[in-house]
């Protein structure tokens, strides 16, 4: 006698509450992941390609600003956030039944941690430096102030959008296998394969 398949888990037993908490971690992960890849990538491609036809003391006087503004309660949840929210995308697929995603979802941590890392090494520092030089109305050699600054800023900004474009495709990754380990699908009607 055939066996037949067992029932997915109810969304009430223990096991439909690790699932759901699992793809809650994964989905509010690639969220936050998404949106600081977003702000990376609009930098990349619009804000500092705008900014480069500008002439030096407007270029600097921007960057101050947008340096000063940007550390504020709409961006600090989604950067700190997403690498919290990844964190614990790991920990909760660590136990059994939860390794067939847990290597995107590593992978995910470790290349978010890198663009985290990008910009707490290297474009906070480089913020910092400008903000230091002042006033760009009173700077005698404000083309070389930029040049200290521009190149390596945009560079490792290329550098870090591409690892959290690279982290927010491994969390959907995560996703996609989360789904497809829900359980056994209900059989398809005969003839309806090929509609």
């Amino acid at each position: 006698m055939a066996q037949l398949p067992s029932p997915s888990p109810s969304p009430g037993s223990a096991h439909g509450t690790v699932r759901h908490t699992r793809g809650w971690a994964l989905a509010w992960a690639a969220v936050a992941v998404g949106l600081i890849a977003g702000f990376f990538y609009a930098y990349a491609c619009s804000v500092m390609v705008g900014l480069a036809r500008v002439e030096d003391r407007t270029f600097i006087e921007a960057m101050q600003w947008i340096n000063a503004t940007v550390r504020n309660r709409w961006f600090a949840p989604g950067f700190f956030g997403a690498l919290a929210l990844t964190a614990l995308a790991v920990i909760v697929h660590l136990p059994r039944g939860g390794r067939r995603v847990l290597p995107w979802a590593v992978a995910a941590l470790v290349l978010y941690a890198a663009a985290f890392g990008v910009t707490l090494g290297v474009s906070v520092p480089l913020n910092e430096d400008l903000a230091a030089v002042g006033d760009p109305a009173l700077l005698d050699d404000p083309a070389a102030v930029r040049a200290a600054f521009e190149e390596r800023w945009v560079g490792w900004n290329i550098t870090r959008a591409v690892a959290a474009t690279a982290a927010l495709a491994c969390l959907l990754r995560a996703l996609v296998l989360h789904g497809r380990a829900s359980g056994p699908r209900p059989p398809v009607p005969a003839g309806a394969e090929a509609v």
